[in-house]
């Protein structure tokens, strides 16, 4: 008898199993609206003159590709009124400069014109102090002290208000990991930051970035990590709309989301040991 019990235990199970099936919502979608990722970044050691903007729209809920847009002209002006051309590779939607000069503390204006609107935005080109060289590693770090940890530094300058941005890029993680700070209670310091996660093993590379980013950015990343889930990486779905600094000229109601952002860049590469 407790044999043909289990035999019909386990053959319910299995008729459970098959009979699952995923369920999708009929959700109405909105009209597409234009998404600009106009991120200027200039990284340590280069002449930061190979830029890129790209152009696409928002699409459905399920869907995971992310429309293209072509057909757009693209400069960008500094306060001298130099003038740099961002053209398309054809049928990308991946706009090119191959002559960008980023300049800190120089301000710069994006100005995009696509199907005969006019979108633009300003900002300021941000510095970023150096990563020292002694990043550490502990083995029994985290919160529950059974992580990888690592641990590397940057000097504040204390003169000013300064916001930054940390992106760093690990096998163990499926996204980046983001961290929008300022120096509000750490002016002139020397700044620490840390990054842990339980699978990293010896040979692990990880990659570090860190930003100088203005108030206005620093204002707006925050709310797309908020909108976003601090665990799920700021570019998946989010349940609300989060606005940048692209206005549109012609038709103030039909914005853009995306943001225009000039930031140097310091970038350092750990192997966990």
């Amino acid at each position: 008898m407790k044999i043909i019990l289990k035999y019909l235990v386990v053959s319910c199970c299995f008729f459970l199993l098959s009979c699952t099936k995923v369920i999708e919502i009929d959700l109405e979608t909105a009209e597409p609206k234009l998404v600009i990722d106009a991120s200027i970044d200039w990284v340590k050691g280069t002449t930061g003159s190979a830029q890129k903007i790209k152009l696409s729209t928002t699409t459905g809920y399920y869907s995971t590709i992310f429309p293209t847009v072509s057909g757009a002209e693209i400069v960008v002006t500094n306060s001298a009124n130099a003038v740099f051309s961002f053209i398309e590779s054809p049928g990308t939607g991946e706009y090119i400069c191959s002559n960008f000069h980023p300049v800190i503390g120089e301000t710069y204006t994006l100005k995009i014109v696509l199907n005969g609107e006019i979108y633009a935005a300003t900002e300021t080109c941000m510095g970023v102090p150096n990563i020292e060289n002694k990043i550490e590693q502990n083995n029994n770090g985290g919160f529950g002290g059974d992580e990888v940890e690592i641990t590397y530094y940057y000097q504040d300058n204390g003169n000013e208000e300064n916001y930054y941005l940390h992106r760093i890029i690990s096998p163990v993680s499926t996204f980046p990991d983001y961290k929008a700070i300022d120096d509000e209670k750490t002016q002139g310091n020397l700044m620490q930051e840390y990054f842990s996660d339980k699978d990293l093993k010896a040979g692990d590379l990880i990659n570090i970035r860190l930003y100088g980013i203005s108030r206005r950015y620093y204002d707006y990343f925050r709310k797309v990590l908020a909108a976003s889930g601090s665990g799920n990486g700021p570019f998946q779905i989010i349940p609300g709309s989060v606005r940048g600094n692209v206005v549109n000229q012609t038709h103030f109601a039909n914005f853009a989301y995306g943001y225009f952002r000039v930031s140097e860049v310091e970038v350092k590469d750990f192997v966990c040991k």
